[in-house]
């Protein structure tokens, strides 16, 4: 079967009864999952938040920082967040992929308009290049100005409320782990939040069906997150895996944690201090896999650049300052490509 034209989507593919892959979505030799080093006596750390008992900041504060510094990714667990909740979203996503084509096409996202709200199937508006093996609906949720839930699935009934609350109660997990890194970095504890400004905040739920040729194409293509944080959850099928020692590792699905990756403005902020997370998702021939990534970003107007006091004789400057929607504007023109986006950058 061969298929031509703009991109379907990938559902929509299979329902055709799509046995080989097509041509958009084969990846070159070079970044087939197979063309790297898996590392398998590695594993992303896990950090215990303990609720946020005051009495074990220090120690959660130092497992962060060098979580920070060493991988640029880790997962959290008693974090705070209902597990009812975690349970609500991801039921929310199945609900609507399992829906008919023709209720999911009603809030199709605008085809000409890169990261625009709701049902799609590729990152970049003009992308000639590979497509990934995802479908997607993207929620803007904050600030609540930009929240408009007419436009997101009002099935199942739950859907638009459930969008809702994970939104605050990501915005508030976001805040603190922001604040960790922070202090970690021995600035005030709310440096980071402070210079992202009112954060704008997107949920993305990403649905990855199963793929005829998983050896030959990507979920989700190898990149670093453009933001200051991202907080991602999974289902039980992985397929979510990390850059370490040019090998990629599996993060291994956890029900009751949430997954942070550092995304590249901490990294400048940051003065390099914290290296923001190259990921990828890789997918599999028998099984769909659904995650919820949840993206606290600045404001498109807002100015990143090292921290002040992180700059030093010692230790000069290493990016030059960005205001962050030119950032934005570079990424979806030139396209994920790991952290291609960010080296531009470097002094």
């Amino acid at each position: 079967m061969s298929v031509s034209g703009p991109p379907q989507r990938v559902q929509s593919l299979l329902e055709c009864g799509l046995s080989d892959l097509p041509s958009q979505y084969i990846q070159p030799p070079e970044t087939r999952p197979g063309s790297c080093r898996q590392t398998s006596d590695a594993s992303v750390p896990v950090i215990d938040l303990f609720q946020f008992d005051q009495t074990r900041f220090d120690d959660v504060r130092q497992s962060i920082g060098r979580a920070c510094q060493d991988w640029g990714a880790f997962q959290v667990i008693n974090h705070g967040i209902p597990e009812r909740l975690l349970d609500d979203i991801r039921s929310a996503g199945r609900s609507f992929f399992d829906a008919p084509m023709e209720d999911k096409m009603k809030y199709v996202c605008d085809p000409n308009s890169a990261a625009s709200e709701g049902y799609g199937s590729r990152m970049l508006a003009k992308d000639d290049g590979v497509l990934d093996w995802r479908d997607y609906f993207d929620h803007h949720t904050l600030p609540e100005t930009r929240r408009n839930p007419g436009k997101w699935p009002d099935f199942p009934p739950y859907y638009r409320e459930v969008v809702v609350e994970y939104s605050n109660h990501m915005k508030k997990l976001a805040r603190k782990l922001l604040q960790f890194i922070s202090e970690d970095l021995s600035l005030p504890p709310s440096y980071i939040e402070d210079a992202v400004g009112e954060a704008h905040q997107n949920i993305t739920i990403s649905f990855y069906p199963p793929c005829p040729q998983p050896d030959l194409a990507l979920g989700l293509q190898s990149h670093s997150d453009m933001g200051a944080v991202t907080l991602l959850i999974q289902d039980a099928v992985g397929g979510l895996e990390v850059l370490k020692d040019d090998g990629w590792v599996l993060v291994q699905p956890l029900p009751k944690a949430i997954v942070v990756i550092i995304a590249d403005q901490t990294e400048i902020m940051s003065n390099g201090e914290c290296r923001s997370c190259v990921h990828r998702a890789v997918v599999n021939g028998s099984q769909p896999r659904l995650s919820v990534a949840t993206f606290y970003d600045p404001s498109k107007t807002t100015k990143i650049s090292p921290a002040a006091q992180l700059v030093t004789h010692c230790s000069p400057a290493k990016y030059r300052e960005v205001i962050y929607g030119d950032y934005v504007s570079a990424w979806y023109t030139k396209g994920p490509d790991g952290k291609r986006n960010i080296d531009t950058l470097r002094i």
